[in-house]
């Protein structure tokens, strides 16, 4: 059997961000999921208008 030993020059690089992907201002997760439930329930309220609406009359 083989065993892959990693030098500590692999190591390093493990959890390093790609050089044109740490260039880029990337956003918190959080604003992430908050966007993504505010698209999610504006497409669900122009979709599904017509049946909100007759809930209410």
């Amino acid at each position: 059997m083989m065993k892959y030993t990693m030098s500590m020059e692999d190591k390093e690089n493990i959890n390093k961000t790609p050089s044109k992907m740490a260039r880029i201002a990337w956003p918190k997760a959080k604003y992430g999921v908050i966007l993504a439930v505010i698209i999610i329930i504006t497409v669900n309220t122009i979709f599904y208008w017509e049946t909100i609406t007759s809930f209410f009359k």
